[in-house]
């Protein structure tokens, strides 16, 4: 429901120009939602949610693909498979990119003062059907697709509103975030507590820069796989070794605030489709619930996301698919920029599965 103090900081239209004329129809802003209470405790004042859109929403208001980010990322990192070619066609659809509570461009702790110790992907997904709704007048989607925590808040769309939307696209995700994963994510989380500049409560005194770095290091050795490594993919004319390698690990979060990243790891730790005052923690039902067509993608090879946790979930589904991404790419064979092989695949099932 909208808030009275609600205040679109831009309507669809005309929106903001492209920075480069892309062959199709853009727009984005930033949405405000009033204070907003979270499902473990805790509100956001005056939250905010930031969002592009790409192609023309049909008459009949059918045609809409929600597309959220995933883990440290904002909305223009992940516009590249967005095109008439791409994975997602804005000639077809009315793609609506949303940037996650904690990725800097919507409500996080760099830009919110007391921002709650957790914001879950449910939280996420309520604030985006209120944009949906209010912004747009998008009362169900033809389409939810994520990749990684962007895949945990469509699994969340399908569960938590079962009527909304007719189909959604898993990629690399999981229904709940399995312990072998949190084992990762809470790693992470150690490394950026134990700096010398966290404060508690996820916040810090100034950014550290060492932590980071290590922070990097560690993502490396999850992101792609062994096999990955073994083939020699991670070598290149501008890193010929691995050090050179680890080094552009080292600096690929330093334009990430460590509070946002801190928080986004909460997020994804606490990922479950179960734990809302729907579904009551009990997963089977939670899955049960779910009326939308679900194409579950996961990376034949990613380490955290693994093919065996959604194998365990389709029994539960209505109406669903399993589809590995094949290939040796671990995690990032679900985000495949520069692959071509992995996009034309993606490609062809998410294109196959949206007609």
């Amino acid at each position: 429901m909208a808030t009275k103090n609600m205040r679109p900081e831009q309507a669809p239209s005309p929106g903001r120009p492209a920075t480069r004329p892309p062959g199709w129809p853009t727009a984005s802003g930033r949405i405000r939602l009033g204070t907003r209470r979270m499902l473990h405790g805790g509100a956001i004042a005056d939250a905010m949610l930031g969002w592009k859109t790409h192609g023309t929403l049909s008459p009949a208001r059918d045609n809409a693909v929600l597309y959220p980010t995933s883990y440290g990322a904002r909305h223009p990192e992940l516009e590249w498979l967005i095109g008439p070619d791409g994975v997602l066609d804005p000639t077809r659809w009315f793609v609506v990119q949303v940037d996650m509570f904690g990725n800097g461009i919507s409500s996080s702790p760099s830009n919110t003062a007391d921002y709650p110790p957790l914001v879950t992907a449910w939280d996420n997904v309520q604030a985006q059907r209120q944009l949906l709704r209010d912004v747009f007048g998008i009362d169900r989607l033809h389409a939810a697709y994520g990749w990684s925590m962007g895949a945990q808040q469509a699994y969340h769309w399908a569960a938590c509103f079962p009527e909304a939307v007719e189909r959604v696209v898993i990629n690399c995700g999981s229904a709940r975030t399995a312990a072998h994963n949190q084992v990762f994510l809470r790693g992470l989380m150690a490394v950026l507590e134990a700096a010398p500049e966290h404060r508690g409560e996820g916040r810090f005194a100034a950014e550290p820069a060492l932590a980071k770095r290590a922070f990097g290091r560690i993502y490396a050795g999850w992101a792609l796989s062994q096999d990955f490594y073994r083939a020699g993919l991670h070598l290149s004319p501008e890193t010929p070794d691995l050090a050179a390698y680890l080094r552009g690990w080292e600096t690929r979060y330093d334009a990430k605030p460590a509070a946002d990243l801190l928080a986004q790891l909460r997020c994804w730790d606490a990922g479950d489709i179960s734990d809302n005052p729907l579904h009551g923690g009990d997963l089977p039902r939670a899955l049960a619930a779910i009326r939308a067509r679900v194409l579950l993608m996961p990376g034949a090879t990613d380490l955290y996301f693994r093919v065996a946790d959604n194998e365990a979930e389709l029994p539960h589904l209505r109406d669903a698919k399993l589809l590995p991404i094949p290939g040796i790419h671990g995690h990032r064979a679900g985000n495949p920029a520069g692959n071509a092989a992995g996009t034309a695949f993606l490609r062809e099932a998410v294109r196959l599965w949206l007609d």
